[in-house]
């Protein structure tokens, strides 16, 4: 049987991965494939060998620490079936991200955070940047992501840049989800890398918002994001929820289950 959807992981907790994205109940269905990457070298790399491998048609890269809940496969086929009808030639979506206008769209349940964030959605909202905790790409527009960009940031910003360079729709969609992530006191250097590449590679298009900062030609954002990070730890410390714990309590929180 052909595959409806093929899902792609970076695992790198097998623990994490089956206490969230394999409780899903989508994840039980019979014309579901999962392809699962352990350790990469790059989610650019992990990534576009996944894309050559898959059979589907749309192809869904979930990060291992989300958790999918009841009804939300009806609501991807109804994401896939309203952008079929008003736009084509579009070529990637997401859970989350930021509209053109500025506006964090799609709403998810961050654990990190402690609540519920972004704004719900009865429409796909076109973007500028994608959280990359979830994307689906429809295999048919060929995109790809940059090998050049190293690590295991900003590739959601990257790619929906790459899909509006190439004249290609990019959305947010309603999809709620648990993301059932770990509190973080800092973002890597890698993270410092990835920012320094978006703003090399599509300094033309300037500035992008994206879901952590907005990368600019010209404002230090960078540095200033470092130093909310240092000012606000205590306060996001305080805020954080148990990671730990299943993520149906947090979806039922929110009046998923």
């Amino acid at each position: 049987m052909k595959p409806s959807f093929s899902i792609g992981v970076l695992c790198n907790s097998r623990e994490t991965l089956a206490r969230n994205l394999l409780a899903s109940p989508m994840l039980a269905d019979p014309d579901i494939e999962l392809h699962l990457a352990h350790d990469p070298g790059s989610a650019a790399e992990a990534y576009n060998r996944i894309l050559e491998e898959s059979a589907a048609p749309h192809v869904l890269l979930v990060h291992q620490d989300v958790y999918l809940p009841p009804g939300w496969r009806q609501r991807l086929e109804r994401a896939i079936a309203q952008l079929d009808a008003s736009d084509p030639g579009w070529a990637v979506f997401g859970a989350i991200g930021m509209s053109a206008e500025g506006n964090l769209v799609g709403e998810v349940w961050s654990t990190g955070i402690g609540k519920l964030i972004g704004t719900a959605l009865e429409r796909p909202c076109p973007v500028q940047s994608l959280d990359e905790l979830l994307l689906v790409l429809r295999r048919e527009a060929g995109l790809r992501f940059d090998p050049a960009l190293d690590g295991f940031h900003m590739y959601g910003t990257d790619i929906v840049q790459s899909a509006l360079a190439a004249g290609a729709g990019a959305y947010a969609c309603a999809l709620p989800l648990v993301h059932n992530h770990r509190f973080r006191t800092r973002l890597d250097e890698s993270f410092s890398r990835a920012y320094a590449f978006i703003r090399r590679k599509w300094r033309a298009r300037l500035p992008i918002r994206t879901t952590v900062l907005e990368v600019s030609a010209v404002a230090p954002s960078l540095a200033l994001y470092r130093l909310r990070e240092r000012l606000s730890v205590e306060r996001r410390r305080a805020q954080d929820s148990d990671c730990r714990t299943d993520p149906r309590v947090f979806s039922a929180r929110c009046g998923w289950e």
